[in-house]
């Protein structure tokens, strides 16, 4: 669900976080906060980045809207569309591959009814594969929100579905899996 343009405003509390990030860096260089303000902006306005939010971001920057786009459009770790409560990043890369991520992907897609990049019709889940998450050694793994779930298997991928889908999930709290 979109944010009304009119309710785009950081709290109190995150704009002084803004404002001290961006003061990290000398005169006409604050640019250079982008991608950590992107993060609180992200957190903030429901866990994605709206052109509207985009274009506030800009706002407090001094600097075009395109230029926070392609920002935020090169890097995977912003989401450029709504995405569930439960956001599961899966690694795809080397390691991961070679664990069996393809097998715990494609089974989370038909445990959820959903392929990668989509959502649950409920809007509690959604599934990505994304490049390295420096776990490898604990391949297959996935990332949600910014806890890591390592060694991963169908019955972990079952626990997550249980857990997660439940109506008093917490996506910033790490869960036993």
């Amino acid at each position: 669900m979109e944010i009304p343009v009119t309710d785009i405003k950081f709290s109190d509390e995150k704009l002084a976080k803004v404002k001290e990030i961006m003061g990290r860096y000398p005169e006409g260089r604050s640019k250079s906060a982008l991608l950590p303000v992107l993060h609180i902006a992200q957190k903030q306005f429901g866990n994605w980045l709206s052109v509207p939010v985009m274009d506030y971001v800009a706002s407090l920057f001094q600097i075009k809207p395109i230029e926070v786009y392609e920002v935020a459009t090169f890097y995977s770790m912003y989401n450029m569309k709504p995405v569930g409560k439960c956001f599961i990043e899966f690694c795809q890369t080397g390691p991961c591959m070679c664990s069996g991520v393809e097998d715990i992907m494609e089974y989370t897609e038909q445990k959820l009814g959903i392929k990668m990049g989509e959502t649950t019709r409920d809007e509690r889940f959604t599934i990505k594969g994304v490049e390295c998450l420096g776990a490898c050694g604990y391949a297959p793994m996935a990332q949600i929100g910014e806890y890591y779930y390592e060694n991963l298997t169908k019955e972990k991928i079952d626990k997550i579905i249980d857990l997660f889908g439940k109506d008093d999930f917490n996506p910033d709290h790490k869960y036993d899996i």
